[in-house]
């Protein structure tokens, strides 16, 4: 049976005034005491399902124990274990979390790379990105790596052209070439997929793709390519956290033959490990 606390952002919010008051064994779990368990914050799919197949099959043995905590967003995971709330988390990429990093004052580092989660545009309404008609609408994230992530996939696919040396931070504004007109709708990431049948077209992140029944290798009408791709999802802990010996036994884990083996049976291309 999954064990899983599953945490929103408002709950996390309503709650932290119990958490700041709670005993200190509570925030030892979490941090400090490495004799506790170790609680990591994971967005739901796939990284709260990879983490609870390593607890229900590994981790035992491993002499590990964990605990698995679903957040539904892409800030909450990060402060979290800024503040020790959580003594891990396992949700983001290196250059989203470089960017949350430097506008938030937070202190977080990357443990080891696990897996992909192609970014791909998806519709309801045309087959093939060439189907887009002119002026059409296309929702993309709206937090500023995976807008540019999002930009940067319609670019090597000849949807749009960005302007050269164009990077991370890329916005509608760096287009150089729209030859369809296209119109932006900048989303919260996660509402990417629920906005198909208001918009022509939509870039998803993986994660929230599989959430919504979206097949990344079927239904994708473009889709990022694993090869050199820098957007490989990570577990990451506070500075100086990487010593822990609960972190370093999940390290392994997350990149054991099993684990890789898991993905692959169960996503089917749609999440691709990195290891």
């Amino acid at each position: 049976m999954r064990n899983t606390a599953k945490i929103t952002t408002a709950v996390l919010a309503a709650g932290a005034l119990t958490l700041g008051l709670t005993a200190c064994g509570s925030q030892d779990s979490a941090g400090s005491d490495t004799s506790g368990p170790l609680v990591v914050a994971a967005s739901p799919t796939p990284h709260a399902e990879i983490l609870t197949y390593v607890k229900d099959n590994l981790a035992q043995k491993a002499g590990l124990d964990l605990e698995v905590r679903e957040f539904t967003d892409y800030v909450t995971p990060n402060t979290a274990t800024e503040d020790g709330s959580v003594g891990a988390n396992y949700f983001q990429n290196q250059p989203y979390l470089d960017d949350f990093n430097k506008k938030n004052g937070t202190h977080l580092v990357p443990v080891v790379t696990v897996h992909l989660e192609p970014l791909g545009l998806y519709s309801h309404k045309v087959k093939s990105a060439d189907g887009l008609k002119s002026g059409a609408t296309v929702a993309v994230p709206n937090d500023s790596v995976n807008e540019a992530r999002a930009l940067k996939l319609l670019d090597a696919n000849g949807v749009i052209t960005l302007k050269d040396g164009v990077g991370n931070d890329a916005t509608p504004s760096d287009i150089a070439k729209n030859p369809k007109n296209l119109k932006f709708k900048e989303l919260e990431a996660a509402q990417t997929p629920r906005s198909l049948d208001d918009v022509d077209a939509a870039v998803v992140n993986g994660n929230y793709a599989i959430e919504a029944d979206l097949s990344p290798a079927k239904d994708a009408l473009v889709l990022e390519s694993a090869k050199n791709n820098p957007y490989g999802n990570f577990l990451a802990v506070k500075d100086g956290s990487e010593s822990d010996p609960r972190v370093k036994k999940l390290a392994k884990l997350l990149t054991s033959a099993e684990v890789k083996k898991f993905i692959e049976d169960k996503y089917q291309g749609s999440v691709i490990a990195s290891f």
